[in-house]
């Protein structure tokens, strides 16, 4: 059940950011949050509480008139009160002229548990390919 209970907290995140479902957004994140984009945009790895994520989210996802974040296969490793759940991901962005940027590769999350439930801590986006134009 603690699987399955990791997984979904994952997913939640990829669902309700696709569907610009912000107040939902935050409740899968800890107070504090690193993420790792630096695969794709360089730079360094940065902590964010979820409202800093959230508004970072909804200025970049907001440029594409919609997105669908894919999770497949996930490889959960539980470890007391924290694990990782690691997935290959497919992320189309479509454009407002019908054109689209897809995006792959895996996320590794690194989660806590909490009195509410698991919560996400740490995110590491590794892309390995794209098609079309950012």
């Amino acid at each position: 059940m603690e699987r399955f209970d990791v997984i979904d907290i994952c997913v939640r995140m990829a669902w309700h950011a696709d569907q610009r479902q912000w107040a939902e957004l935050a409740g899968v994140f800890a107070d504090k949050v690193t993420l790792d984009y630096t695969s794709l945009n360089g730079g360094e790895p940065v902590t964010l509480t979820p409202a800093q994520i959230i508004d970072g989210w909804q200025a970049v996802l907001g440029g594409y008139a919609a997105t669908q974040h894919l999770l497949g296969h996930p490889l959960v490793a539980l470890d007391g009160d924290t694990a990782s759940c690691t997935a290959p991901f497919q992320a189309t962005h479509r454009k407002s002229d019908d054109t689209s940027w897809t995006l792959g590769g895996s996320y590794r999350f690194e989660l806590a548990r909490t009195g509410g439930g698991w919560r996400i801590t740490a995110v590491v986006m590794t892309a390995a390919w794209h098609d079309g134009v950012r």
